[in-house]
């Protein structure tokens, strides 16, 4: 199917269920977006020469809100933060501190050691302090402290962090590729009642099954 060049929607958003792309959908869904979805198979049709024009990386999930390409999960969840304001999925300009702390850290740190020890991957001790992250235990450790300190990753309330960090804590305990700490069951349980992250998790799902039959 040609990739949607228009559309009625102001936001199309490029996702394949099984990947990253939940993560978008749950912030498309926080915010009440009103988007067209154009799935996208892995290999050919994340590396058309068409979709590469619009995400070079060939990769998802990948939005066009009002013409503009936005890509990675982290920006995609501050983005839509702050396009719809109304929302109040960011906090205000002078008290986004801790806010943009935990967005970037679970972009970095956070993602990068979870994956590399996924892969096998092994940062020596006297290698550590060439990567970002440390170490594994030392990125959860601190993550847990976080989340025990308060009920949400950047204070008080949901945030946009909240969508990209939670994304995470459950895609990690679900499949194990993170290790239990204190805070992180409780997290995972407060995040996952939200009214959008269960709307987006049953399109997702049914996409899933509908990819099965």
């Amino acid at each position: 199917m040609p990739l949607s060049q228009s559309t009625d929607c102001n936001t199309i958003f490029y996702t394949n269920p099984q990947s990253r792309g939940q993560i978008a959908r749950w912030m498309l869904e926080e915010v009440g977006a009103d988007y067209r979805q154009e799935i996208l198979e892995y290999g050919a049709g994340m590396k058309s020469q068409e979709f590469l024009k619009i995400n070079p990386m060939g990769k998802v999930p990948t939005i066009v809100h009002g013409g503009k390409v936005i890509t990675e999960c982290a920006a995609i969840c501050a983005y839509l933060a702050d396009a719809f304001p109304e929302k109040g999925l960011a906090p205000s300009l002078d008290n986004r501190a801790d806010y943009y702390r935990w967005l970037f850290f679970s972009a970095g740190p956070l993602e990068a050691a979870i994956v590399n020890r996924s892969l096998g991957v092994e940062v020596k001790a006297d290698q550590e302090r060439m990567v970002g992250y440390g170490n594994y235990e030392l990125v959860l450790d601190t993550l847990s402290q976080q989340l025990l300190d308060s009920p949400y990753v950047a204070g008080e309330h949901f945030t946009a962090a909240d969508v990209y960090v939670g994304s995470h804590v459950l895609w990690g305990l679900h499949f194990g590729s993170m290790d239990m700490r204190p805070g992180f069951e409780e997290y995972a349980a407060r995040v996952s009642e939200r009214q959008a992250y269960k709307a987006a998790k049953l399109i997702d799902e049914e996409l899933i099954a509908e990819r099965e039959k």
